[in-house]
């Protein structure tokens, strides 16, 4: 009979634990009394895309973090990025307690049966409290946010790990008060599994209140608050990781439109004096940024304005090494992807309902190719050029998956439109990372569906163009999984129509420009560095080696002598040795030929 119970009480067991969340199974295994043991990682980097880096959501279950960063490296990813938490403005009640829409997240923050805010006061007799805060994240801090002895505190209740600070200096006669709240080490567990997959991470920094009148900008009133948490969690950051290669860097998740902006501009304000503080307590730290355009006619700003944005951005690292991560806007709807030779083409059936049915000349001061360029025409030393591929689309169309929350609902793209943003980008950018992981790469629209991140890694090897130039007797394509193939040039003929000319590559290189060098008699097929142009990254530094982004070259002999001058355009696919072609082609202006060869 026991025997018997047993038997069922495990088949039970295990339908709960195929059905339920992974947090839940493994709270269950706990309870069981069985020791919680993540599978064997797998560190194989088996279909590389060129996106390299992603947004994520951090998680409290370690083995729910692995399996989230080995899938990320799989398809090529070296680097995560998470958002920070917001520091808030609190109230409390007559007992000390926090009051709002908080107040449930704060309720376990007891000591010694009182809530910290009493319990805050009777450590510090003679003194008074101020302003209250409250901070609620993923991550754990260790002791080096525990500055003043006697008056900050680290609490266990309830499953969760609460922080108590004074700010505003240990010998104060008045404080402000912090109370912190972390549900489990999501950040944690992520830098963990970083660093076993040669991975690294740009943690999120605190996050200023909102300004009340205008919520676009953040309310200064509260910036020593900020600046303080910000220094107590890099010294912490500094105290436990300063010997991993796992932090790449940090997140500035304050976001703001790379324009002209006022010299007073609030945002401005904000990260000169907080990435002030990361300079400070973490010296050559990278700080990363990722400023929005809008492109949009009548509501955004044109390209001339780029040069000023970046320029005021790159202002406010304090000597500490920046990436500038642009949002390409296209996921948004605000700025578009499209060719050279579609300028007064009507812009695609996702956008129209951002812009109306109009051209894209008429919609949009410019395509993302045009700000990318303007932005790298400005970069300047110790400053990175990236650029964040927004991977959805503006709405979602029915039955199609995507995010419902936080609103507006966001649609998800398709992997030939996420290689039409990489292939816009590709020329320009150092690095492109993508938002977000979560949900635009998971989600399934059905059972039957395979996530966007599915898709990447079933067609990995389909060639991107992004850039073309004609080189000599020839034209050079850049771009990604190029080798070995043939490129296809169609373009309108003068008086004959449409033609289409297949010529097999005669030099490919992996390194930006070693085509160039070929057709002017150097050796095409030497692997510039030693190494092997088509092998997978390794998870080791990402940056290292991608000049810039990890562009391939190839050149083929084409020179016609009846492009039609009125329709100059010469539009480009790519097929590699191995049969996979690229999705689009790429239109490039042929006209007047010799005027534009490299090396004629």
């Amino acid at each position: 009979m026991l025997q018997g119970f047993v038997r069922v009480a495990l088949a039970v067991t295990v339908v709960v634990l195929a059905v339920v969340p992974d947090t839940v199974v493994t709270a269950i295994t706990r309870s069981l009394g069985a020791e919680v043991t993540c599978p064997p990682r797998d560190t194989r980097v088996t279909t590389p895309y060129p996106i390299t880096g992603y947004w994520v959501i951090p998680r409290p279950d370690r083995c729910v973090t692995q399996r989230l960063v080995e899938a990320v490296h799989g398809v090529g990813g070296d680097t995560i990025i998470t958002f920070g938490a917001r520091i808030l403005p609190a109230e409390v009640d007559g007992d000390g307690r926090v009051t709002g829409d908080l107040a449930g997240d704060f309720a376990g923050c007891v000591e010694n049966g009182k809530p910290c805010y009493r319990a805050a006061l009777e450590a510090a007799p003679g003194r008074t409290i101020g302003r209250v805060y409250t901070y609620l994240t993923t991550e754990r801090f260790g002791d080096a946010v525990l500055r003043c002895p006697g008056l900050d505190r680290r609490i266990e209740s309830g499953g969760r790990t609460y922080y108590r600070l004074m700010l505003g200096g240990c010998d104060a006669g008045r404080h402000d008060l912090l109370l912190i709240a972390a549900d489990g080490d999501g950040v944690g567990n992520l830098l963990a599994e970083a660093a076993a997959y040669g991975m690294r991470v740009f943690p999120g920094l605190p996050v200023p209140p909102r300004d009340p009148g205008k919520p676009w900008l953040p309310d200064l009133a509260h910036l020593p608050a900020l600046n303080e948490l910000t220094a107590r969690v890099l010294a912490d950051y500094r105290q436990r990781y300063a010997t991993s290669a796992a932090l790449g860097g940090v997140y500035q998740s304050f976001e703001l439109a790379m324009r002209d902006r006022a010299d007073d501009d609030a945002i401005i304000a904000l990260y000169a004096a907080q990435h002030e503080v990361v300079a400070a307590a973490m010296p050559g730290t990278k700080i990363m940024v990722s400023p929005f355009w809008d492109a949009r006619r009548g509501r955004g700003f044109p390209v001339e304005q780029v040069g000023k944005g970046f320029a005021d951005i790159a202002g406010t690292r304090a000597g500490a090494p920046m990436a500038i991560a642009i949002q390409d806007g296209r996921g948004v709807g605000k700025v578009p992807v499209y060719g050279a030779d579609e300028v007064d083409a009507s812009v695609g059936p996702r956008l129209a309902p951002m812009v109306g049915e109009r051209t894209h000349r008429q919609a949009y001061h410019g395509s993302t190719r045009d700000y990318v360029a303007e932005a790298a025409r400005h970069v300047e030393p110790g400053v990175e050029l990236w650029v964040n591929v927004e991977v959805f689309e503006p709405t979602q169309a029915a039955g199609e998956c995507g995010r419902a929350n936080p609103f507006p609902l966001r649609g998800r793209a398709t992997k030939s439109r996420v290689d039409e943003q990489v292939a816009a980008v590709g020329g320009n950018a150092t690095k492109i990372i993508a938002y977000g992981w979560d949900p635009f790469l998971t989600c399934r629209s059905d059972d039957a569906t395979p996530s966007l991140s599915d898709d990447l890694a079933a067609d990995w090897r389909q060639p991107i163009i992004a850039d073309a130039r004609w080189t000599g007797a020839g034209i050079t394509v850049e771009g990604y999984r190029l080798g070995g193939g043939d490129l296809r040039f169609t373009y309108q003929a003068r008086g004959a129509g449409t033609r289409t000319v297949t010529v097999p590559q005669q030099r490919h290189a992996p390194r930006t420009g070693d085509a160039d060098r070929a057709s002017d008699g150097g050796d095409a097929d030497r692997e510039p560095d030693g190494g092997d142009g088509d092998r997978a990254p390794d998870g080791g530094d990402g940056d290292a080696d991608r000049v810039p982004g990890g562009l391939e070259s190839a050149w083929a002999p084409f020179a016609p002598g009846d492009l039609d001058p009125a329709r100059p355009w010469i539009t480009i696919t790519a097929t590699d040795g191995a049969g996979h072609t690229s999705t689009g082609g790429y239109a490039f202006d042929g006209g007047t030929p010799a005027a534009g060869r490299v090396g004629s």
